[in-house]
């Protein structure tokens, strides 16, 4: 197999912050490692701005980014899709934004109506609630998957012309794939490879169990990003397997790249990130490995070629 290095990448999932003008609880006082994916993580409490992201490339082609929210507080976080928007014009990027909305609450139309004013919102990142382990429940717990309220919220964000940006830990995937299946014209794009976060053969079972029901909705992709795991080393042995998986089980035309940076430099660099997944990629041939890269992202967030040739130039 020939190592092929993307021409292009649009970056499907990264972060940007000031700490100066949004207020994050868990970058400030409410710091709390114990809670969180990958440990540690005092590196990220600091400013991570689009200078920064570029320069953390490393030279890599990226050519358009998607922004995803960062768990402001969630009163900003209409003021947080505004600031993304500031630094979108300044400095060319990001080129679509995922936005957060509490779609389960009274007033979610008009948030979504005051998110939808600006121009790059594309998608809504609104979690589930979820347990912490596999053989924990959350079932009687408001706003888990078994929240009565979840299809008319899918519905709600469907009316608005919005794509959803799932996240939930492994666990969860066949409970999510069973609220979507009466919603097959929503975009849904899985975060993070679907968070497969036990490597054992069972836990990997599971995982794999939860992707095939997502896959069978043909709406749903898969986003291959963040493959990091909590206090472990990143390992091309430990991540090239899932990710030939995920995109085995969805296919090329549903899988898109994500960094998750500047999360993921906790583990990887961007360059190294990048070479990784292209080995991870190898057996595609060009056009499925120029979707995967740039493609599917590029039409998922409905980027206009116009705006990404402006994200080159600046």
């Amino acid at each position: 197999m020939t190592l092929r290095l993307p021409r292009a990448i649009v970056d499907s999932h990264h972060h940007i912050w000031d700490l100066s003008q949004i207020h994050y609880p868990w970058l400030a006082e409410a710091y709390d490692a114990s809670t969180f994916i990958l440990g540690d993580y005092r590196p990220l409490c600091r400013n991570f701005m689009p200078d920064d992201l570029r320069a953390a490339w490393g030279g890599m082609p990226v050519v358009a980014t998607v922004h995803i929210e960062a768990e402001c507080e969630r009163r900003l976080a209409l003021e947080e899709t505004r600031w993304v928007h500031a630094q979108a014009a300044a400095s060319g990027l990001p080129n679509a934004v995922v936005a957060h909305v509490d779609l389960l609450a009274d007033d979610a139309d008009e948030q979504l109506d005051a998110h939808c004013r600006y121009p790059l919102v594309r998608s809504i990142r609104f979690k589930p609630v979820t347990s912490r382990r596999p053989d924990d429940s959350v079932r009687d717990r408001p706003g888990s998957l078994f929240d009565a309220r979840w299809p008319a919220a899918l519905a709600r964000l469907q009316a608005h012309g919005l794509a959803w940006d799932l996240r939930v830990p492994f666990w969860h995937l066949e409970e999510a794939a069973a609220v979507l299946r009466d919603f097959p014209a929503l975009p849904v794009v899985l975060q993070h490879t679907g968070l497969p976060w036990d490597r054992s053969a069972a836990g990997l079972n599971a995982w794999r169990r939860g992707m095939e029901a997502l896959a069978a909705l043909p709406n749903v992709h898969v986003r291959l990003s963040e493959l990091g795991l909590r206090d472990r080393p990143w390992r091309l042995e430990d991540n090239l397997p899932v990710v030939r998986d995920a995109v085995a089980i969805f296919g090329w035309q549903r899988s898109m790249f994500g960094s998750n940076f500047p999360v993921a430099g906790l583990r990887i660099d961007y360059p190294t990130l990048v070479l990784a997944m292209a080995e991870a990629l190898a057996p595609l041939d060009e056009v499925a490995s120029a979707a995967v890269w740039h493609d599917n992202a590029l039409r998922f967030y409905g980027m206009e070629l116009a705006a990404v040739a402006t994200a080159v130039g600046g």
